[in-house]
């Protein structure tokens, strides 16, 4: 039984429930600037990526002429949303609990490092991860550089390490790195989607998550 030295977590739709505002924030962009509005599923498929290689897959009509605006509309549309949205129940304490048994913390996400840096103040959790690392920073998922980076700053090989993550483009990324990977069904990827990327475990909530880190660690 693997036994590890740090969890990596994934952010909007792990950490926080943050994937319906993502998607509909995307939905209202596309009708602002009169393209095909996806789908939730759609918008839904993407988040994780790098912002904009997400949003040219979900509006493939979207011009590079038009991302700016389409970026600034977006951002209007999130950002309203955005008090409003809380961290998944159970998984602050759960981290408390890993930090508890000297587990090293980190995050890799689709997010910007500003958009990181935001929201880490505004829940309080500025200092509480030892590494962390963003789509700006780095490659996009599944691309494991943002996983190795993170491997180098926490001195640790990957049989050490833990990913978690709610979408295929987490559970990728920790395969092309040599990492384990726990996906969470409370996400943005279905669990049909997310059992064809192979995790070494699936989870429906975080108590189970719990249940399954704490024998492993």
């Amino acid at each position: 039984m693997a036994r590890y030295a740090a969890v990596l977590f994934d952010w909007d739709g792990t950490v926080m429930d943050s994937t319906y505002s993502i998607a509909s924030s995307i939905q209202l962009a596309s009708a602002d600037l009169q393209l095909p509005v996806p789908s939730i599923q759609q918008a839904s498929w993407v988040i994780g990526l790098s912002l904009e290689s997400a949003l040219y897959r979900a509006v493939p009509d979207l011009t590079a002429e038009q991302m700016p605006l389409f970026l600034e509309r977006y951002r209007h549309h999130f950002m309203l949303r955005d008090p409003h949205i809380k961290l998944f129940d159970g998984i602050l304490p759960f981290m408390g609990e890993l930090r508890g048994h000297q587990i090293a913390l980190g995050v890799a996400t689709g997010k910007s490092r500003q958009g990181l840096d935001r929201v880490l103040e505004q829940v309080n959790l500025s200092t509480f991860f030892d590494a962390t690392r963003c789509a700006d920073e780095t490659r996009s998922k599944p691309d494991p550089e943002m996983l190795h980076q993170l491997l180098a700053e926490l001195m640790l090989d990957p049989e050490q390490v833990l990913m978690v993550g709610d979408t295929t483009h987490d559970i990728h990324m920790a395969s092309n790195a040599g990492m384990d990977s726990v996906a969470v069904t409370y996400g943005a990827h279905d669990p049909q989607t997310l059992a064809k990327a192979e995790p070494t475990v699936m989870v429906d909530n975080v108590a189970q998550m719990r249940d399954w880190v704490l024998t492993r660690i």
